[in-house]
């Protein structure tokens, strides 16, 4: 089977026994990057010295089938430098083709930044949206962010300390600067912090450099109060532009608290030139 590990993101007192455990009697471990991993080995006091395979986001289309097979074989670990492989990081590719040949996956579970920086928000916990990084290229993360201007759940960034500050004016101009924020910065790890505030207060602190691993936390878009007419025009626009008549009720009715069935109805009751 293929047994995704979730390793420390920070703080080596995260390293659960279970992933020591499968670590001492792994045969063959696939990691992110074999340095790192050989490091983690050696920081656990792991004495098994497994065979270590590389597999990171140049080589996974190359290399997922060929692991995928020989974990019909035998077991195969896979780690990446740091939390779940597979989220944000190598290890999709892999689990894709071992489901398409019915290999078994399972996984260990453990640190995750994700969870972690939603949790210390401050923000809505009950829906969420995890987004990964942001494009580089500043035209292609504005562009990014304007189509999330309307997502009314709490959404879930990667970021690098050197574009943080640019990303973070980017979502005041996206999102409008009342929106809540909470910047997370080197998770379990001995500095620590979080910072929140509005995009304009958290730009002037990001100007002035930051280090380490960023998770930026952002508050959803509030519902918008609209009329009844004003929704049915979304629905339609939304409906002209591809999308299922109840997937756009739907939408429009979270964005503005009206009734996803009375929204439907209303636009059944147009197309048939009913009095609404």
């Amino acid at each position: 089977m293929i047994i995704l590990a979730a390793t420390p993101i920070g703080n080596l007192g995260d390293a659960s026994r279970r992933l020591i455990e499968v670590l001492e009697n792994a045969e063959i471990v696939v990691a992110e990057d074999t340095r790192t991993t050989g490091r983690l080995l050696q920081a656990l006091e792991i004495t098994n010295r497994p065979r270590l395979i590389a597999l990171h986001d140049h080589n996974e289309k190359q290399k997922a089938a060929e692991l995928a097979a020989l974990a019909a074989e035998q077991d195969v670990v896979v780690v990446s430098d740091a939390g779940m492989p597979a989220i944000s990081d190598p290890g999709y590719g892999l689990v894709a083709e071992a489901a398409a040949l019915g290999v078994t996956v399972t996984a260990i579970p453990g640190p995750s930044a994700v969870l972690m920086a939603l949790a210390i928000s401050g923000l809505p916990t009950d829906r969420f949206t995890f987004e990964g990084f942001l494009p580089r290229k500043p035209g292609d993360r504005r562009s990014a962010l304007r189509a999330l201007a309307a997502e009314p759940r709490t959404m879930v960034f990667f970021e690098s300390p050197s574009r943080l500050a640019s990303s973070l004016a980017d979502m005041g101009a996206a999102f409008g600067d009342d929106r809540r924020i909470a910047v997370c910065r080197e998770l379990t790890k001995f500095y620590e912090e979080v910072r929140r505030g509005t995009p304009g207060e958290l730009v002037a602190w990001a100007e002035n450099g930051v280090k380490g691993e960023i998770v930026v936390v952002v508050e959803g878009a509030p519902r918008r109060v609209a009329s009844t007419e004003d929704a049915l025009a979304q629905v339609q626009e939304l409906v002209a532009s591809g999308i299922r008549l109840k997937e756009a009720c739907a939408e429009v009715a979270a964005l503005t608290g009206l009734s996803s069935r009375d929204l439907y109805q209303a636009v059944l009751t147009a197309r048939r030139g009913e009095p609404a």
